[in-house]
């Protein structure tokens, strides 16, 4: 078995409760990774392009995969998605919205401007949990990523 390389995620979300839900069940899940939660669209568009604050490499590496709820505070998910799909150097980071919003238009458009997958955040504990399970073994086990070592 090959050594994997840490799995970088940023999750873009601006409610605490759910970022602990995310956090926790990446925590448990069997590959190594490590999680950069970011609570506005500005700060993550910060990080991204590597401005101000966010210009260190270091604290924050480039994500190997990036979730993001549509609506955030600063700058909407939707155009943080636009922004990064528009950009050479980050629109081959894989990005999945993880909402609410059941919303036929805000689908359409997250797939518009290049959202790899669209999974409604369900409202029940259980269900969200077992959408995170199926997202995890998804993004973390069994998807490729270009420029990744395989595992």
């Amino acid at each position: 078995m090959s050594e994997r390389n840490p799995f970088n995620i940023m999750l873009i979300e601006d409610d605490p409760a759910h970022t602990e839900i995310v956090a926790r069940k990446l925590q448990d899940f069997p590959v190594a990774n490590r999680f950069f939660p970011v609570k506005d669209g500005r700060k993550a568009l910060d990080i991204l392009f590597r401005n101000g604050a966010g210009a260190d490499p270091e604290a924050v590496p480039q994500p190997d995969l990036i979730l993001l709820d549509k609506c955030l505070p600063k700058v909407d998910g939707l155009e943080v998605l636009r922004l990064i799909k528009n950009d050479a150097s980050l629109k081959r980071i894989p990005a999945v919205m993880l909402t609410t919003s059941d919303d036929m238009v805000d689908i359409e458009a997250a797939y518009g401007v290049g959202a790899g997958s669209y999974l409604i955040k369900p409202a029940n504990f259980e269900k969200f949990d077992k959408l995170l399970d199926a997202l995890c073994s998804y993004w973390l086990t069994w998807n490729r990523i270009s420029g990744r070592n395989g595992g």
